[in-house]
């Protein structure tokens, strides 16, 4: 029995080449986890068929002596990732049916590794939420705790993860889709630099926002990951990244933006957890330095009126005529009209009606012009902040993983629960969210802090995060 629970990419790629067992002994027993945790959990839409098929050409590379560092390792996608040939529906009725025909970047580069895709991942429709309820198939829960969210809207990749499904996944983060779920999950959830991984073949939400990003066990994982995937990409034009970056600093200096701690609807649990954390970093040899962000306080209100502006343009498309779901009407209007309705969920709909409004006409320059030059302002905040120290560092989330059905009905109070997240997201920073602890009922739902780093400096993100975790080069827990 392999211990999957514990398997790291290194660790399965070691096992693998030194025949302590196979590629398909691992998928077979990822497929034997599925099969039992998955009706309850519900955090796959799909699993391929053909796993085994893949498994059995990752052992002749083994055999060959061509096996790269993840041939082999089993991974699980979001559903808005094209993998050519699959299902891609982003969790909605409006793309039921809908198959990729051609490769996203980040999957042609995977397949050139040489992983095996297990299967495509429940989310919130169209990467629209916090928690992984909006699914047009049905919620994901947390192995945690099931009558508690994953988050979203990557959850069903995090909950495939941490319920033993997969050895890594990938998510896509907009406004912190991998990292609250990773937080909630208790596992590492990295947003990278805008434009660092390439968007071709990722289903747009917010254009200027979205970023595929990997969901692991441990930091190293991630970097493994974040290695095959970054760089620049012809097929998309806003991707970049640069052939040299800045070194790793000897002592890191660690940012805190004090005044956020007090925002209102912190939990007692995660104040206390950040504080215990922050003293840890100063333990770990790490200068700790207070730091001011002025206008971080207007972040969320401008990512709820960019994010929308962008929904109601990208989502445009889908009127029933090209692809997707048809719903018949007495003309063509009708048509459009009707399949919306009936293809898109509430919180879809909600989002498109509120993009649409900010960009219509006598509205534009009041709300998105105004939203986008308080965004250069974070981004300003954000690059003055980060020329005082290496790293900053806040909770990943407010509160530990709320229950199903909490904030279902209060989209604000959901909207709240990005506080912390979506700031990288606006400035373009990456960030990375890691373990910190436990808290909520029983003391057994996942805490996570998260670091912010300059742009294209996730060597720094990767470096504190393992200081933190004390995490070697194997992954392990020191």
């Amino acid at each position: 029995m392999i211990d999957i629970h514990n398997l790291t990419i290194r660790k399965a790629h070691n096992a693998m080449k030194r025949k302590e067992f196979s590629a398909l002994d691992l998928v077979k027993q990822y497929h034997a986890v599925i099969a039992e945790k998955n009706p309850s959990i519900h955090a796959l839409l799909e699993v391929f068929e053909d796993g085994e098929a893949q498994a059995l050409r990752a052992d002749t590379e083994f055999a060959g002596g061509t096996a790269t560092l993840l041939t082999g390792i089993p991974i699980v996608t979001k559903d808005n990732i094209l993998i050519e040939g699959r299902k891609a529906s982003a969790a909605s009725k409006i793309l039921e049916n809908f198959v990729a025909p051609y490769d996203s970047t980040a999957a042609a580069k995977l397949r050139k590794e040489g992983v095996i895709f297990l299967g495509r991942t429940n989310m919130d429709e169209f990467a629209m939420g916090g928690s992984t309820e909006n699914s047009a198939y049905g919620i994901t829960r947390n192995p945690h705790d099931i009558s508690k969210v994953p988050g979203g809207s990557s959850g069903g990749s995090a909950a495939a993860l941490v319920m033993g499904g997969t050895l890594v996944a990938l998510g896509s983060d907009t406004g912190g889709s991998v990292r609250q779920p990773a937080s909630f999950c208790g596992c590492v959830g990295l947003k990278p630099t805008y434009g660092a991984i390439s968007r071709h073949g990722l289903m747009a939400m917010g254009s200027s926002l979205d970023q595929i990003g990997p969901i692991t066990k441990t930091v190293e994982d991630a970097e493994i990951l974040f290695t095959a995937l970054h760089g620049t990409d012809a097929m998309d034009s806003t991707s970049f990244y640069p052939k040299e970056i800045k070194a790793v600093p000897q002592k890191f200096r660690v940012g805190v933006p004090r005044a956020m701690m007090n925002m209102e609807g912190l939990d007692s649990e995660v104040k206390k957890n950040f504080d215990e954390s922050i003293e840890k970093l100063s333990k770990l040899g790490c200068e700790i330095v207070d730091i001011e962000l002025p206008n971080i306080d207007n972040a969320l209100a401008v990512y709820y009126i960019v994010m929308p502006a962008e929904v109601s343009s990208n989502l445009a498309r889908f009127d029933g005529v090209k692809y997707g779901y048809h719903a018949e009407g007495k003309d063509l209007m009708e048509d459009y009209l009707h399949t919306r309705r009936e293809g898109f969920g509430p919180e879809v709909r909600r989002r498109i009606l509120l993009g649409t409004y900010v960009l219509s006409s006598g509205y534009y320059d009041a709300y998105y012009g105004k939203a986008n030059a308080l965004r250069n302002l974070i981004r300003k905040d954000f690059a003055d902040a980060l020329n005082q120290v290496d790293v900053i560092v806040t909770p990943t989330t407010p509160t530990p993983a709320f229950a199903i059905g909490e904030k279902s009905h209060d989209p604000l109070s959901m909207y709240l629960a990005d506080i912390f997240t979506v700031p990288a997201n606006i400035a373009g920073n990456p960030a990375i969210s890691v373990p910190s602890g436990f808290g909520g009922e029983g003391g057994r739902l996942p805490l996570g802090i998260q670091f912010f780093g300059r742009s294209y400096e996730e060597n720094a993100l990767f470096a504190i995060a393992k200081k933190f975790l004390g995490e070697d080069s194997d992954g392990e827990n020191s």
